[in-house]
């Protein structure tokens, strides 16, 4: 019976991940073939590969088709596989990453901002998704906003260039300027002349 039980998991386990219809081999194959063609560039006979062993429930073969249609330029077909990809697996950081690659292709900002908070719920500590929450509501000059998506990647990243000279713009935007001055001079450690910097403490003096 243990034997029996086993052996139903790993069939079950392999249904989630690849459906039904194909084997594993010839889906094997088609990712090794699909590889290729990326690397040559040939990103539409990559997806053409993919398709034929797709299964809807399939996360894998959703995630791939994702990134691959956003390679090939078609964003709206990209949504549609991230999307399928996180229904099948909600709690996938990755296929939430993804789907903002074609999302911002399209303009669909609000969607972007949807998936990087989804993304805080489960990993609110996130790198990523704090700095792009930051530079989104930055660039939108909502910087009250912005502060407390980029105070966290700063006090995790203090010396890190993206997360220190955002945060001396958004601070001098906020009118701290003495909390910018500082960070300018850091970005300047880490990036001696950068120009951004250099204005920045330019805007101060």
């Amino acid at each position: 019976m243990d034997i029996l039980r086993k052996t139903v998991v790993i069939l079950l386990l392999t249904v989630s991940y690849f459906g039904f219809g194909q084997t594993t081999e010839e889906i094997q194959t088609a990712f090794k073939e699909s590889y290729s063609k990326e690397t040559d560039g040939s990103y539409s006979e990559a997806v053409n590969i993919m398709k034929k062993v797709y299964k809807a429930d399939s996360y894998p073969i959703n995630l791939r088709l994702g990134w691959l249609t956003y390679l090939a330029g078609q964003y709206t077909e990209s949504v549609s596989y991230y999307s399928k990809a996180i229904a099948t697996k909600p709690l996938s950081i990755e296929a939430r990453f993804g789907l903002t690659y074609p999302a911002s292709a399209i303009g669909n900002w609000d969607q972007v901002l949807k998936q990087y908070q989804e993304i805080l719920k489960m990993d609110p500590m996130n790198y990523t998704a704090n700095l792009r929450l930051g530079q989104i509501y930055h660039s939108r000059k909502q910087y009250k906003e912005a502060e407390k998506y980029l105070t966290i990647v700063l006090n995790a990243f203090p010396f890190t260039y993206d997360p220190v000279l955002y945060s001396a713009w958004n601070n001098y935007y906020l009118g701290k300027t003495r909390e910018a001055k500082v960070l300018f001079e850091i970005a300047l450690m880490l990036s001696p002349g950068d120009s951004s910097a250099t204005d920045g403490l330019k805007l101060i003096k």
